[in-house]
């Protein structure tokens, strides 16, 4: 992008924050933008409108050329409510069609309700790996003791609900489960709080996830919002460990080959998000990498380590090359963390 409303300076970052991300409908933004190879420019407007958000964005089915089925569920977020209905309906999608692999896409999930992460774990492994077993555990610190210092009940540790909990799906609707020994993760540093509670949480009862992509954001703790004269508060109150008691991620998970010496590493292929193809084709970056590990068992090869200047706000100014360069508003509270919400 060279050029935002006629101007190309720093002080049009303002007016490339206004216009792709406005706060109202009909605003409409003019860009002059160069495609990857041309030497000319050329001129696009684009209409402000709004849109509801989902969580399940894409589902497919992937023939993987030797007889099996991959699926594929791009997955957002695990709010608003409407998660938990749109979740089970993927899953019963796949579940009809006998995927042998999994694909659940991450990259920009930066988390959400914790009772739909441990539905949505839940309908990966099926009942046999999940029987008598916890998802997440939340560990408080010394003064807590055996009880919840928020709810000052006893300190239970979350189960693999196997059923509807009332947010968009009917209390006690049985979910659909694919009884799967390993599911694929499509992550970025974007990839975030609930998100890795599906990870450590499949990875604690011995379900072997494989990471595609980036490091994850690194955050295994959580809240219970708080309400108070109008206002609701999200402080950090907890730790989530899995049912083999580990919860230590703070510095993210990240493949087994990224050139990193931080991070947990597990089995999986460092791969960039590759912005060239629309999310869920076959040929996309990330997407492409899960087949091939998943049929051949190798990775591509690894990109290099990058290096970025250091951002603040919003947006920074401008990338190596002169352009324009963005960083999306950040996510609402309720996107990016661990929310132990349940339905009343």
């Amino acid at each position: 992008m060279s050029m935002v409303n006629g101007g190309s300076t720093e002080a049009e970052i303002n007016s490339l924050n206004n216009g792709l991300f406005p706060p109202v409908a009909g605003v409409t933004t003019t860009l002059e933008v160069r495609d990857p190879g041309a030497v000319t420019t050329r001129t696009i407007t684009l209409t402000a409108q709004n849109l509801s958000p989902k969580a399940v964005n894409r589902t497919r089915v992937i023939n993987d050329g030797a007889g099996g089925k991959i699926g594929y569920v791009l997955f957002n977020t695990f709010s608003p409510n409407a998660s938990e209905a749109e979740l089970a309906g993927a899953m019963t999608t796949m579940r009809n069609e006998g995927v042998r692999d999994m694909v659940i896409d991450l990259r920009y999930n930066g988390g959400g309700l914790l009772a739909v992460a441990s539905q949505l774990s839940y309908m990966v492994a099926g009942d046999t790996r999940t029987n008598n077993r916890n998802f997440e555990s939340l560990r408080f610190n010394a003064l807590a003791g055996t009880r919840n210092p928020v709810t000052g009940q006893a300190n239970n540790p979350v189960p693999f609900y196997t059923t509807g909990l009332g947010f968009s799906l009917a209390q006690g609707t049985a979910l659909p489960t694919l009884n799967l020994p390993r599911a694929f993760v499509l992550t970025t540093d974007a990839t975030c709080s609930a998100s890795e509670a599906v990870i450590n949480g499949l990875r604690g009862i011995g379900v072997e996830v494989v990471q595609i992509g980036g490091r994850t954001c690194g955050k295994p703790y959580g809240f219970y919002p708080q309400d108070n004269c109008g206002e609701t508060y999200y402080t950090i109150q907890f730790q989530g460990v899995n049912h083999a008691g580990f919860g230590d991620y703070a510095d993210g998970f990240v493949p087994v080959n990224a050139a990193t010496s931080t991070g947990v590493k597990i089995a999986g292929c460092a791969a960039n998000d590759d912005l060239t193809r629309e999310l869920g084709d076959s040929t996309e970056g990330l997407l492409r990498a899960a087949i091939g590990y998943a049929t051949t068992g190798t990775c591509p090869t690894p990109p290099p380590v990058a290096t970025s200047a250091v951002q603040s706000g919003a947006f920074s100014s401008r990338n190596a090359g002169g352009s324009l360069r963005l960083t999306a508003p950040e996510k609402g509270i309720m996107e990016t963390n661990r929310d132990m919400t349940m339905t009343r």
